[in-house]
């Protein structure tokens, strides 16, 4: 008897990295950054501005952080 295969698909695992002593998304150029900030905040009913985004100092990408007044606001 044959067991029906599992065809979900992975999971999406995003690039991250160490930032800190937090491990972050990485998220590939700033406009990724503002728009990811922007849909988090619609899907958790945060008020517009609670997030922001920064280049990150150790690689060529993007953070979100919950600090606003550090760093770029959208």
């Amino acid at each position: 008897m044959s067991r029906a295969r599992n065809n979900r698909p992975a999971p999406y695992n995003p690039p991250k990295c160490w930032v800190g002593d937090k491990h972050k998304i990485c998220y590939p150029d700033e406009e990724t950054a503002e728009m990811s900030a922007a849909l988090i905040e619609v899907e958790h009913g945060l008020p517009s501005g609670t997030l922001s985004y920064y280049h990150c100092e150790y690689g060529d990408h993007w953070h979100l952080a919950n600090s606003p007044d550090k760093y770029h606001r959208h």
